[in-house]
């Protein structure tokens, strides 16, 4: 296994890294520096776009552009332009409250989630955006919204609320993008870090980032912790599989922590890295429908 630091971006707070295979390119994002990224597999050619607010996450469509979910709603993103458009704007239950972490399904969906700013309180919700840019609200009580992904098959639906400390599946329902029956599925202890940003390789196994404590975690479909990695880096926030193979694993990191207690020192702090070598694949990450 082999860990390297490809791009040192210094990140505010880096975040969901999300390799395309139809343009063999990885983005990911600055939530707090106001930023999109694009690079290579080896992280060369960066690109990169400012956005007007916050960003939480970004979906690639189908048909161009992208979809993102800054503090306050959804936008389009033109990359030509560099524009982007409001199309639906969410009612926070506070003014500490923003957009945070998403993904699509294989049905084009995009579910992404808000997250309380203070980490305190459970003002977040978890939104659905369908192919026809409807937006429904799927679950709420959330105070930090986190790692959001899928069983390979898209019948279990695993998210993270970061302050609960834990990992959570859902039964998903493909056909209409609901959730139900609820339950833990892994606690993350003191020195696990807080669940934050998190995939499904091809075996159906769960990798999660565990933020301010430097780790990487991987556990069975069955919730049983596989392998932890230690990475250089304190605040490491998400993971991606990517690479023509999708065999190298994408780790975003921030330049400090945004809670109180919490030092980062390391001088690779905010870098985006990659790991090679560890024998898994991911899996193809898809394109919203709309």
């Amino acid at each position: 296994m082999d860990i390297k630091a490809i791009v040192d971006c210094k990140t505010l707070l880096g975040e969901g890294p999300l390799w395309d295979v139809e343009e063999q390119k990885l983005y990911w994002i600055d939530s707090l520096g106001n930023r999109i990224f694009r690079a290579d597999q080896n992280g060369k050619g960066v690109e990169s776009w400012p956005v007007p607010a916050n960003i939480g996450s970004l979906a690639l469509r189908k048909n161009g552009g992208a979809l993102l979910s800054l503090a306050d709603g959804i936008y389009g993103f033109d990359f030509a332009t560099g524009e982007a458009e409001l199309i639906h704007r969410v009612t926070h239950k506070g003014d500490t409250v923003r957009l945070n972490d998403g993904k699509v399904d294989r049905r084009g969906r995009f579910v992404t989630g808000s997250l309380e700013t203070t980490e305190t309180a459970p003002l977040g919700l978890l939104y659905s955006v369908d192919t026809d840019l409807r937006v429904s609200q799927i679950d709420d009580g959330i105070t930090v919204s986190n790692g959001p992904c899928w069983s390979p098959d898209h019948s279990i639906f695993y998210f993270a609320d970061s302050r609960s400390k834990a990992i959570w599946a859902y039964d998903y329902d493909i056909d209409t993008g609901k959730l139900s029956n609820k339950r833990r599925f892994v606690a993350f202890g003191p020195e696990d870090g807080l669940p934050d940003g998190a995939t499904v390789d091809a075996e159906g196994c769960v990798w999660s980032a565990g933020v301010y404590k430097s780790k990487i975690h991987r556990f069975s479909p069955e919730g049983r912790r596989l392998m932890t990695i230690d990475m250089p880096v304190v605040c490491v926030t998400s993971v991606m599989f990517g690479g023509p193979q999708l065999d190298r694993l994408y780790v975003t990191s921030m330049l400090r922590a945004p809670v109180p207690g919490i030092e980062e020192t390391g001088p690779l702090a905010g870098s985006l890295f990659v790991i090679d070598g560890l024998g898994i694949r991911g899996l193809p990450e898809y394109r919203f429908g709309g």
